[in-house]
């Protein structure tokens, strides 16, 4: 299968014709809901879900960004029920992170609160490859006397120890991130996640020269983000209007015949 490129059409398809254990990361995020009907086209999650399956490494990764739409006042529950079938087929769920929109929609005239998340799903095949993202920690440089502070700072020999840490630069990010929404209102596609989130995610969970697959790339985003940190790709998206920009904004080509 050709690389850094974005294959036209039904990502089963073109999924059924990788090589068993050939991708190193997917990031992806799929219609869900009463949004299944995809520009004309529908979403078959089982299938889609066995085949990430089938063509992840082990120790590969898939990162399933999802949420739940309310339909009659009820959450739908489907980001669980996809995130059970994932364990059931296979997959280890490594993570449930989130991503925490910092410019969510305000809900006025309703009786919930205004929704400012979705899920990043983490699924390993295996133990994953983890180059973990850190931030400088609030109190870097300062120091704590340990000593008498009750079972913490005890010995083995049950006495209180006189010892002087000091607190390290930086330490690994927690499992909530935020991202603004949007941010790419003239590339002409309804739902495009923030470009940091996929770059987030590929950074974290692949190296330079691995494989990087969206089977939904939609506008793109992973796929551009696949390229600027020197990783490999593949795209699959069945909008032919969706491959148009993707082709204007990656620079990829696109593949209509399989």
């Amino acid at each position: 299968m050709k690389t850094n490129v974005c294959y036209l059409g039904d990502c089963l398809d073109v999924m059924k014709t990788l090589k068993d254990n050939s991708i190193d990361l997917t990031v992806t995020s799929p219609p869900y809901d009463n949004l299944r009907t995809y520009n004309g086209y529908t979403f078959n999650f089982e299938e889609i879900a066995k085949e990430l399956y089938r063509i992840t490494k082990d120790g590969g990764v898939v990162v399933w960004v999802v949420g739940d739409a309310t339909i009659k006042g009820s959450e739908t529950g489907t980001s669980f029920k996809q995130a059970l079938y994932f364990k059931e087929i296979g997959f280890n769920l490594h993570d449930t992170m989130i991503w925490r929109k910092t410019t969510p929609v305000p809900q006025f005239k309703c009786n919930r609160y205004t929704s400012s998340f979705e899920y990043m799903f983490v699924f390993s095949k295996g133990k994953p490859l983890c180059n973990y993202l850190t931030t400088k920690c609030k109190t870097a440089g300062s120091k704590k006397n340990r000593n008498n502070k009750g079972s913490f700072s005890m010995n083995s020999a049950d006495r209180p120890r006189d010892e002087i840490t000091i607190t390290k630069e930086n330490k690994i990010l927690d499992n909530v991130w935020d991202y603004p929404v949007g941010g790419h209102k003239d590339i002409g596609h309804p739902a495009t996640f923030p470009e940091k989130l996929a770059e987030d995610h590929i950074l974290s969970w692949s190296n330079e020269g691995d494989i990087i697959l969206d089977p939904m790339a939609g506008s793109g985003t992973t796929l551009k983000m696949a390229k600027k940190n020197n990783r490999n790709f593949i795209g699959c998206e069945i909008s032919s209007e969706y491959c148009d920009i993707i082709k204007e904004r990656v620079g990829c080509e696109i593949i209509k015949e399989i």
